[in-house]
């Protein structure tokens, strides 16, 4: 099945959004319903653990751990 991207045509955010099929999806930012609906880019075929460790590059440079599993997290203390 493939992922979709949703763009909004008044704010210009792209976004990745789970809707039911013939629903009608909303901005998640200005909260508008006049989103385009887009094919979502797949990772190249060997390609998955470089864009995993990149995307958990840049999560660490911005302070957050959301590429991460929760076993691999940093624990708060």
């Amino acid at each position: 099945m493939p992922l979709y991207d949703f763009h909004c045509r008044d704010c210009g955010q792209t976004s990745e959004l789970l809707i039911k099929a013939g629903d009608a999806p909303l901005c998640p930012h200005c909260g508008s319903g006049n989103m385009e609906k887009q094919l979502a880019q797949i990772s190249p075929h060997m390609k998955t653990p470089g864009l995993i460790q990149k995307a958990r590059a840049q999560a660490a440079r911005e302070g957050h751990f959301s590429n991460y599993k929760p076993s691999e997290r940093p624990r708060l203390k």
